[in-house]
């Protein structure tokens, strides 16, 4: 699958997870709903960081990719408080909301600046190839379980660009 449309479609199905976190009303529903989302956020930004971005590294797009991870760290940072928040405080939807307009902030820009750039640098085997890397590595992340969990150690600064 090329890498662009992968993560196009995966923004999409994060924001309608994201919209249907925000109108869960019980706990227990909210608290799997931040559980879906959270693994399929963190597969997503650890497939962004660990395999798209260093493929796409060059002059005209490292100012974009700095600037990815550090909303990526602010992401994180969000997702983690969730993690440890009790889904029936009274906080745990305001900071869901934050962390919704953060990502669909973060999906904008990667669409409107990153994507278009990527698609003139590299061709389309390029892009099949690094959405199959991609996938492979979200499909191992899955199997080792609870992907989300592992966000709460990434907290203290961004993901340097390799």
């Amino acid at each position: 699958m090329d890498a662009i449309k992968l993560l196009i479609d995966q923004h999409r199905k994060l924001e309608a997870q994201m919209k249907a976190a925000v109108e869960a009303r019980e706990p227990k529903a909210r608290a799997a709903s931040l559980a879906r989302v959270g693994d399929d956020l963190t597969k997503h930004l650890t497939s962004e960081e660990e395999v798209f971005y260093p493929a796409v590294k060059a002059k005209r797009t490292e100012d974009i990719l700095l600037e990815s991870l550090e909303e990526h760290l602010s992401l994180k940072r969000l997702l983690a408080d969730l993690l440890t928040l009790d889904p029936s405080a009274e906080t745990w939807e305001p900071k869901f909301k934050v962390l919704k307009e953060q990502s669909e902030h973060h999906h904008k820009e990667e669409e409107e600046n990153l994507f278009p750039k990527v698609r003139k640098t590299l061709d389309g085997a390029e892009l099949e190839d690094l959405g199959q890397r991609m996938l492979a590595m979200q499909q191992q992340l899955q199997r080792a379980g609870d992907p989300r969990e592992a966000v709460v150690e990434q907290t203290d600064a961004a993901t340097p660009l390799k």
